[in-house]
């Protein structure tokens, strides 16, 4: 296979037996399926050391007993399961309030429960989608050309919305030193077809959040300047159950006039398993009346706003239970914990002397961090050797224009305690010590052959054209295959 055909990321890799791929004649015990399963699923990691994800990976036993409780009905039977539509209006509700919705002492937020972020970025999009053709449509203007403007550090569900329903995404570059989006520039590409600027509370590079309420106040000022009444949607799938309980002076949220709509993941820092997330709307005008679908068929009159229609009550009864059951205090010492325990890791660190701290101390809580001298061993070296102590620490390179730096990132959740972020450290330490004996990984030891080679070389001279040498021969293949190999590691990271 060459370079420039890389498997398909549908295929499997490894080469299991035909059987795998069809249903069996005959069926077997119940134990005896269970048993091939459960042995096959030891091979997984462990989720509690997988630090590469933000996802929630433990919850009380209580939690775990309504979960399976629910595990067999289907939320979208609004009818039937009249008392777990309550429990998500009343989620949705108190999460408005978390986010500061202008609401009255008896007005409900507009909002709902998805399966994740991802499903309420795109019904967020579509939102400000509508809503911008609708106004152009109104005032005789082309409404076929809409764009985004957010930074180069987005989600890729990002990029999906794009793809899937045809809006351009102008992206903010990142720099060395500034890793989320520029405010400044990311109004400068401000158009008249630009349906939102997107901001995220909570970078998945670094954890940063990116200045909100700049990005308002230099909105409002264009707005004024041009006419227009670009709004702004904030993706607060990580920060979302941060700020609010930490950060609370932080203006972010509905309290800046511009913010429309926010999204937040329940399966994050919200506390619960995958797959829940939430997505709020200022106010009802926000969310144009034609996107809201009614039926019947099911029992009485039903409004349903959603990309899927079936899906699990589970995860909207375990994010009701945790609201409840931890209250405002119950979140804020988590997260403190968790930056508390996010602090632990850095300095130890930065006790080694071989790592440069990429993220920062405030925002997620999340370590980001790169080799302060990567000549000899590299990120992904470190990444792959921390795998044979079971730890799944994601290494990536950043987007444009600061791909030439590449990280490490820890993300500290509620199930990482001290003791494991002590343990990590001293894991990494014994790493770097492997490492250090090792000889130079492949592409320094090319680098090294061929600045060489360019002060040795030898023109050959074949039918008036340049041949080839081996070495450069080399030197492309691993360029392109090392392309790839980084394409594949940037668009990984979740």
């Amino acid at each position: 296979m060459s370079p420039s055909t890389p498997p398909s990321p549908l295929a499997t890799s490894a080469h299991p037996s035909q059987g795998t791929f069809k249903m069996p004649e005959n069926s077997i015990p119940k134990e005896a399926a269970y048993q091939i399963i459960n042995d096959e699923l030891m091979l997984d990691g462990n989720p509690r050391l997988n630090l590469a994800s933000f996802v929630t990976t433990w919850m009380e036993p209580e939690c775990d007993k309504l979960i399976m409780a629910a595990i067999n009905k289907n939320y979208v039977d609004m009818d039937e399961y009249p008392v777990t539509t309550e429990l998500q209006n009343r989620c949705v509700n108190m999460i408005a309030h978390l986010f500061n919705a202008p609401l009255g002492d008896t007005e409900t937020a507009v909002g709902v429960g998805t399966v994740g972020s991802s499903e309420a970025i795109m019904l967020a999009g579509l939102a400000f989608k509508r809503k911008w053709q609708n106004k152009r449509k109104a005032e005789g203007k082309p409404y076929d050309k809409p764009n985004i403007v957010t930074g180069a550090n987005v989600q890729v569900c990002w990029e999906k919305f794009a793809r899937y329903f045809e809006v351009e995404l102008k992206e903010v570059k990142l720099r060395e030193g500034y890793y989320v989006m520029d405010p400044e520039k990311a109004v400068e590409m401000v158009d008249e077809n630009t349906i939102c600027v997107a901001a995220i509370l909570g970078s998945t590079l670094n954890g940063e959040f990116e200045d909100v309420k700049l990005l308002n106040d230099l909105l409002i000022k264009k707005n004024a300047e041009t006419g227009w009444d670009t709004p702004i949607h904030v993706d607060a799938a990580s920060g979302g159950f941060i700020a609010p309980f930490i950060y609370p002076e932080l203006e972010w949220d509905f309290r800046l006039p511009l913010v429309k709509s926010i999204n937040v993941s329940g399966h994050k820092y919200g506390l619960v398993y995958a797959g829940i997330g939430w997505v709020i709307w200022r106010n009802k005008e926000d969310l144009p009346d034609e996107l809201i679908f009614h039926i019947n068929y099911l029992g009485a009159d039903q409004p349903t706003f959603t990309l899927n229609f079936s899906k699990g009550s589970s995860q909207v009864i375990a994010q009701y239970y945790q609201l409840i059951r931890l209250g405002n205090e119950g979140y804020r010492n988590i997260m403190e914990n968790c930056r508390e325990n996010a602090m632990v890791l850095k300095e130890g660190l930065e006790k080694t002397g071989r790592f440069n701290i990429v993220s920062k101390d405030d925002g997620v809580p999340l370590v980001a961090f790169s080799l302060k001298n990567n000549s000899r061993h590299d990120e992904f070296e470190v990444s792959d050797m921390l795998r044979r102590f079971g730890w799944i620490v994601p290494a990536y390179t950043m987007p444009p224009d600061a791909q030439h730096i590449t990280v490490l990132r820890v993300v500290i959740r509620e199930d990482f305690s001290r003791t494991l972020a002590e343990r990590l450290v001293l894991d990494i330490v014994k790493v770097l010590h492997e490492l250090d004996t090792l000889p130079a990984k492949i592409s320094a030891k090319l680098a090294a052959a061929e600045e060489e080679a360019v002060e040795k070389k030898e023109v050959i001279k074949n039918g008036g054209h340049l041949k080839k040498s081996d070495l450069e021969t080399q030197r492309e293949i691993t360029n392109a295959w090392k392309k790839f190999v980084m394409a594949k590691k940037t668009n990984g990271v979740c």
